[in-house]
């Protein structure tokens, strides 16, 4: 895995965090649907620590990229749907948020069967 992937995790946690923050005071002080902003910003911010932790320490969890890119990949298309839906109305695309759900879920199981691969030293 290359050091680039590893920063993107990193740069998405982030910004899954501060659109997190934002979302959920959206929610607070925003008006109209709080609940889809609640949980849109719900799902970036249980992202954003998973995607912390697979970005520092992603070098000893051999295949690590492919949760890496799911996690990224899920968030946007779950939380991007609800948020579009706040902001105008309108879906991503038909079922764009059950795909990022969809995603996601196999990203986290993909954690996990990587984890029983063993890890590797860091280089």
């Amino acid at each position: 895995m290359t050091r680039l992937t590893l920063r993107i995790a990193v740069v998405f946690a982030g910004l899954f965090g501060a659109a997190g923050t934002g979302g959920a005071a959206y929610a607070a002080h925003g008006g109209g649907d709080a609940s889809l902003a609640v949980i849109a910003a719900a799902i970036a911010f249980v992202h954003a620590p998973a995607l912390l932790a697979l970005g520092l320490g992603g070098e000893r969890l051999r295949g690590a990229a492919w949760p890496i890119f799911g996690m990224i990949i899920g968030v946007v298309l779950f939380s991007g749907d609800l948020a579009m839906r706040v902001a105008t109305g309108d879906r991503l695309f038909f079922n764009a948020a059950p795909t990022g759900g969809s995603i996601l879920i196999l990203s986290w199981l993909l954690v996990s069967v990587l984890s029983l691969r063993g890890t590797r030293s860091p280089t």
